[in-house]
């Protein structure tokens, strides 16, 4: 039985830049979408409304592990191969950026109506509304809710695993398999998470004292 050593301590810890780079890539990506279906269900438009809230209680209703196997396989059998990088950056993507839609949208509608209405009284046009009024104000309530889901993004890159992706808790798997130390590997990559999402905790409750959010 090969025992579990610094080689094995050190492909671990290269797997958690694949953890960083894919919540990341999934971040970046939710957040643009996060932002489109957020601006849509708060449109003056029915179908948009109509369209962005069927598509995030879709999503939402989904679980991410069935993102994952359409973003892969699915997508695969219609001539689609997907490196599991990107496969799994789609899936989460999509996750992602219907959660953030919904936190935003509540975020932007909690900014007084009193502001739209001022801002009506000014003839500002709709664009004009969201870049100099309402987005600004919204982000600074947005902002700690919006780093405390980034923990939840990390945690959910494991799942990336099932197709194949090697990032951290995969890297657990391939080295415990060949150590059988699940106790010290796993406690190895426990740490790793914790390392990776107590600093993003910490930040989200700072944020919220900082921006004094309750007021």
């Amino acid at each position: 039985m090969i025992q579990f050593g610094p080689a094995h301590v050190i492909y671990i810890l290269e797997a958690v830049r694949w953890t960083v780079v894919l919540s990341l890539v999934a971040f970046a990506g939710g957040a643009v979408l996060g932002l489109l279906l957020a601006l849509a269900r708060v449109s003056r438009s029915i179908l948009l409304r109509a369209f962005s809230a069927a598509y995030i209680q879709t999503v939402q209703g989904t679980p991410l592990l069935i993102l994952l196997f359409l973003a892969y396989f699915g997508l695969s059998l219609l001539g689609y191969r997907l490196a599991p990088l990107v496969a799994a950056g789609l899936a989460l993507t999509l996750y992602v950026g219907a959660f953030l839609g919904e936190i935003w949208r509540g975020c932007i509608q909690a900014v007084p109506r009193t502001q739209w209405e001022a801002s009506d009284c000014l003839g500002l046009n709709r664009f004009q509304q969201y870049a100099y009024i309402i987005l600004p104000q919204a982000i600074r309530i947005a902002t700690p809710p919006t780093v405390g889901f980034m923990v939840q993004v990390v945690k959910n890159t494991s799942l990336a695993s099932v197709i194949g992706f090697v990032e951290l808790t995969r890297a657990g798997q391939i080295v415990n398999n060949s150590t059988f130390q699940p106790l010290m590997v796993f406690i190895l990559v426990a740490a790793l998470y914790f390392a990776i999402c107590y600093p993003l905790s910490v930040a989200s409750r700072a944020l919220e004292r900082k921006l004094n959010v309750a007021r």
